[in-house]
């Protein structure tokens, strides 16, 4: 599909079509498209026009369905330059839409997110906000907000004496409501981080713990070569996985030792880099043979990493496993669902679990609610000082100001040119 957008859309449209284009909007229609030099039939096309305001963009806009034929697409695209249109840059036609008041920023940037997501729930989040639900969370706050800088600004103007303690109080409630949503926003961007930007977890452990058979049963593929010789794994292989709704990169190592294989001293160089990047490390243990040096010395080596300690083989112990211990059998399956919500439960380490919550998925929102929720807690401790209003007015007038930098209400040009630097083209 090529969109055009612009008050020229409908009439370089037209020249493609080679007559007055006069189409129903919002309606497919079939139409024929010639090329201009032999009249010979390029393609057979369907065009709808979406006429301003009620477009994506708030401006007249074209689309035009084609054939997927790189070749196809390649030429319409060259009779519609020559015919008056241009390239869209990165993220254009979303940045006109807030420039048109068709969306605010936080629904443009979470049409990015929602393109990025990887998971079913990183989609789910990224359609709220889209969807404006950010925006709806933040309005009332902000309401709040400007209801307290009203009866402050009153006092100033009009009340000569102090406000009286029970004013204060009320204000106080107001805004420590106020800072209490904030809060719960900024602390959900732990579990919307996961969500939008995934964890990396690298499994690690001596040469035939394993782990590439732990890695398999992960990715629930045969991905990694298992064999029963020591060192098969000379490089790090990353796959996806879903995690109940977390995009993790897990990546499977060589095995750690001593060797003067050229290739496999390449391989536990990676290894080291894989740990160093990781989330999350997969420390893996032979559970059917005794603790030696080179498992002591890796177990010292990531106890300074958030890691989990998991026996595998669990298969070949007579006795029973300590239930404080992961245990697993990467030959049958054992343990395998329950290192899976290990993982998980590590990963989000109390954060938000509940799929209906909003998260906040955005690293640019969540610095901006930090920093609005101090202003906000710094207006109410000046508020219980006593202190005069215009300091209460300042701490206000800053939350505000980071509010709408969250909408684009307040948003330089410059922060609008880096966010939509990372659109892809057309959209």
């Amino acid at each position: 599909m090529i969109r055009l957008s612009g008050p020229d859309a409908f009439a370089i449209t037209g020249r493609l079509l080679q007559r007055e284009i006069k189409l129903e909007p919002r309606k497919a229609s079939l139409r024929k498209i010639f090329t201009p030099d032999s009249n010979e039939l390029l393609d057979q096309v369907l065009v709808t026009t979406f006429p301003a305001p009620h477009s994506f963009t708030g401006e007249d806009v074209a689309e035009i369905s084609c054939h997927g034929s790189p070749v196809v697409v390649r030429q319409l695209l060259d009779l519609l330059l020559v015919n008056g249109a241009r390239l869209a840059g990165p993220g254009e036609f979303t940045l006109r839409a807030v420039a048109n008041g068709r969306m605010n920023l936080s629904q443009a940037e979470a049409v990015r997110d929602l393109i990025d997501a990887r998971t079913q729930a990183a989609a789910k989040q990224a359609a709220r906000q889209v969807n404006g639900e950010l925006s709806n969370v933040l309005r009332p706050l902000r309401d709040r907000i400007v209801d307290v800088v009203v009866q402050l600004e009153s006092a100033l103007e009009f009340v000569e004496d102090d406000l009286p303690t029970v004013k204060i109080m009320v204000l106080q409630e107001l805004l420590m409501g106020v800072s209490e949503s904030i809060q719960r926003l900024v602390v959900s961007y732990k579990s919307g981080r996961l969500l939008s930007a995934g964890a990396k977890v690298t499994i690690l452990g001596s040469p035939n713990v394993g782990k590439s058979s732990l890695f398999n049963e992960l990715v629930r593929t045969d991905r990694a070569i298992v064999t029963d010789k020591p060192g098969t794994t000379r490089d790090t292989l990353t796959e996806s996985i879903d995690l109940n709704g977390v995009p993790v990169a897990l990546t499977d190592t060589a095995g750690l030792r001593n060797t003067t294989d050229v290739i496999e001293s390449m391989g536990i160089e990676r290894t080291q880099r894989a740990m160093s990047e990781a989330d999350l490390l997969l420390v893996v243990l032979d559970c059917s043979l005794p603790v030696g040096k080179a498992e002591e010395e890796l177990l010292a080596q990531t106890s300074a990493h958030r890691r989990l300690v998991v026996n595998n083989k669990s298969d070949l112990i007579d006795g029973p496993i300590p239930k404080n211990e992961l245990s697993v059998s990467a030959r049958t399956g054992a343990g395998i669902e329950d290192l899976r919500l290990a993982i998980l439960a590590n990963l989000q380490d109390g954060a938000f679990a509940d799929g209906a919550a909003l998260l906040v998925t955005n690293a640019r929102h969540h610095d901006l609610l930090l920093r609005a929720g101090s202003e906000v807690d710094m207006a109410n401790q000046a508020l219980g000082d006593h202190l005069s209003e215009e300091l209460v007015l300042v701490s206000l007038h800053s939350a505000l100001r980071l509010f709408g930098e969250i909408t684009g209400e307040t948003t330089t040009e410059n922060i609008l040119s880096e966010i939509f630097a990372t659109f892809c083209i057309g959209k």
